[in-house]
């Protein structure tokens, strides 16, 4: 099948589903050269020796003799939910195309990328809405990064996590966790390093003992709906969660990683530091909502480090900056460019930076503080 043909100096380049590019005399009706390329080619463009082709990964290659030189890369099927800093300037990416990716913000380009699985699997349960064609195992939707062990866990959307070695070894599968029997949608490692909290569409949140090879040591039990955000505390003692029933919940953690609910954390907890807030209720975002909706359009919360701003990614396509506390009333900054919803929102490089990643349009941005 060729899925993409142009005409230039008297040649014919033509691409498709075999994943080659051909370029052909049409007066003698003959192919003059092949160039392999790794992924169907949709689209092709011709400058003097050069070829430039977009491919269904998502990539813009361009070949000048044989040799592929990529310009662009990006995730290509379903959606792309997953999200996660990396220190100061890198950060990673999932989505349902069966591509982990780490980013770097100074570059503007993808520096390592890897595969979700290899193997096809279905959830035990509930299955994640996706346009993608691939199986539940190889989509994924949510990612945490460990800056202890360099550990990045990957949260499948048939329930399992696997966790790789490394940003630099993104193959390289140290430990399958398979508790969950639905997707996941948000997980995060506790600050002090013990921990990694993985909150399922199962309506549970499990933790894990980071040091002893991810062994299973809690179960949170609580929620009435599947779980959307999930916070530690700054002691690691606490966790803050939200589900689809919009509740939000909070759960101790006991030193050998035992999670029960507290019934009075909202009281509880109001002298405690959070490591990260992307919970969207409380008094601080009160205003985050629009008259007339239920919650459910806004995607993603996160608070600047300096604890001045707020930012939201919503099923509008938009990135709002809010100022802390944004209170019923308030008016936010509203940035355009995603053309579907925006699933997460994350400041980055001491707030100079805030990334976004769309959801059907699985693009990442970098917004700039002006």
């Amino acid at each position: 099948m060729v899925s993409a043909i142009t005409y230039k100096d008297g040649k014919i380049y033509s691409g498709g589903k075999d994943k080659q590019i051909i370029v052909s005399d049409p007066s003698s009706g003959e192919a003059e050269r092949t160039i392999q390329a790794d992924h169907l080619v949709r689209a092709i463009d011709v400058l003097g020796d050069k070829i430039l082709c977009g491919l269904l990964s998502g990539s813009i290659v361009e070949f000048e003799g044989d040799s592929p030189n990529t310009l662009m890369q990006g995730h290509s099927m379903g959606e792309a939910w997953g999200l996660c800093p990396i220190g100061d300037d890198e950060f990673a990416t999932t989505g349902d195309d069966n591509m982990v990716k780490v980013w770097s913000i100074s570059k503007k380009e993808c520096i390592y990328a890897g595969e979700v699985c290899n193997e096809n699997a279905k959830p035990r349960k509930g299955k994640a809405s996706t346009l993608s064609r691939l199986a539940a195992s190889k989509c994924a939707r949510a990612i945490a990064y460990d800056q202890g062990t360099g550990n990045l866990a990957i949260g499948h959307n048939d329930g399992r996590v696997t966790i790789r070695s490394s940003k630099e070894a993104l193959d390289d599968v140290t430990a399958t966790l398979q508790d969950s029997d639905e997707w996941i949608e948000t997980m995060a490692y506790s600050p002090c390093g013990k921990f990694l909290a993985v909150g399922s569409h199962d309506n549970n949140i499990y933790l894990y003992n980071v040091g002893d090879n991810y062994t299973h040591v809690g179960t949170g039990k609580a929620h009435k709906s599947f779980i959307v955000s999930l916070d530690w505390s700054a002691d690691s003692t606490f966790i803050r969660t939200v589900c689809g029933a919009h509740e939000l919940l909070f759960f101790t953690v006991g030193e050998d990683g035992a999670i029960e609910q507290d019934q009075s954390g909202a009281t509880n907890t109001t002298e405690t530091e959070w490591a990260s807030s992307s919970n969207k209720y409380g008094w601080l975002v009160t205003g985050i909502f629009p008259s007339g909706t239920d919650g459910t359009h806004i995607n993603h919360v996160d608070h600047s480090a300096d604890g001045s701003l707020v930012v939201t990614g919503d099923d509008f396509g938009l990135v709002n900056i809010w100022r802390n506390p944004a209170l019923k009333g308030h008016r936010p900054i509203s940035l355009r460019g995603h053309s579907e919803h925006v699933v997460r929102t994350r400041f980055m490089q001491g707030d100079n930076y805030i990334i976004s990643i769309g959801g059907y349009d699985k693009t990442v941005f970098q917004w700039k503080k002006a």
